[in-house]
C-alpha cells in the first residue's frame, strides 16, 4: 500500500512532463528583452544623454558587462529600442511584412483602406512616440542620432509610398496628384514628427490624431465629390 501512494505521488517528471529547459539562444533573448524593456524605461524617463547603462543593468538584473556585450553602447540599445517598439516585438518580421498590412492588402475600398492603416499607425506611434521624443531631443548634439532620425523619417515616407499605391491600385488616387505627391502629403501628415507637434504643441490625443488624420488624408487623397 505504501508503494502504491508512493507510486502516486511520483512527480510528473516520471510520467515524461518534464519542463523543458530554455536553450542559451532562447536564455540570452530573454535577457535582451529585459535590457530593452529597462532601456526604454530609462530613456524616456532621463532623455538619452542622462540615461545610464549602469541604471539599465541594475533594472534588468544583469550585470553591466552583459549590456555592453549584447549592445556595445548607449546609441546601438536606443536603436534595438526603437525596433522593438515599432513592431512591438522581437520577431525578426519587418513592419511592413506583418499581418495587419495583409488584411490592408485585401480590403478594396480605399477609404476603409485609410481608415485601417491610421489605425495601425496609431498603434505603432502610441509604442514609438516616447522613445522618438528621445531621439529628437538628442538630434542636436549627436550627429549619428541625428542621422538615424533622417533614416527613420525616410523609412516612414517609403511606408507612405505603400498606401498611396494601395489607393492607385484601387483606381481612387485624386488624378490632380502624382503618386509621388500623394506619397509626400500622406508623409507629412501622418509621420511620427507631425503626431509630436499635434500632440505637444497642440494638445490632441490619440484619439483626436487618429480621427483627423483620417479625415485629411481621405479628403487629400482621393477624389473630390
Amino acid at each position: 500500500m505504501a508503494d502504491a501512494v508512493n507510486r502516486s505521488k511520483k512527480p510528473d517528471s516520471a510520467k515524461g512532463e518534464v519542463p523543458r529547459r530554455a536553450t542559451r539562444a532562447e536564455q540570452a533573448r530573454a535577457t535582451r528583452r529585459r535590457i530593452i524593456a529597462a532601456a526604454t524605461e530609462q530613456f524616456i524617463a532621463h532623455g538619452y544623454g542622462a540615461a545610464l547603462l549602469d541604471q539599465v543593468a541594475e533594472q534588468s538584473g544583469v550585470a553591466i558587462q552583459t549590456v555592453y556585450f549584447h549592445f556595445k553602447n548607449k546609441r546601438t540599445l536606443l536603436k534595438e529600442a526603437l525596433d522593438v517598439a515599432a513592431v512591438g516585438d522581437d520577431e525578426p518580421v519587418p513592419l511592413l511584412e506583418r499581418p495587419w498590412l495583409a488584411e490592408i492588402r485585401q480590403e478594396p475600398d480605399a477609404r476603409r483602406v485609410i481608415q485601417l492603416w491610421i489605425a495601425n499607425g496609431r498603434t505603432i506611434i502610441q509604442r514609438v512616440a516616447p522613445l522618438m521624443r528621445v531621439v529628437r531631443g538628442a538630434t542636436g548634439t549627436d550627429p549619428e542620432l541625428a542621422a538615424q532620425w533622417d533614416t527613420s523619417q525616410q523609412q516612414t515616407r517609403t511606408a507612405y509610398a505603400m498606401l498611396v499605391q494601395l489607393i492607385a491600385d484601387r483606381g481612387a488616387l485624386d488624378p490632380a496628384l502624382t503618386v509621388d505627391q500623394a506619397r509626400d502629403v500622406a508623409f507629412v501628415l501622418a509621420n511620427v514628427e507631425t503626431y509630436l507637434q499635434f500632440a505637444d504643441a497642440c494638445g490632441w490625443t490619440l484619439d483626436q490624431w487618429q480621427d483627423r488624420v483620417t479625415g485629411l488624408l481621405t479628403a487629400a487623397l482621393l477624389p473630390k465629390d
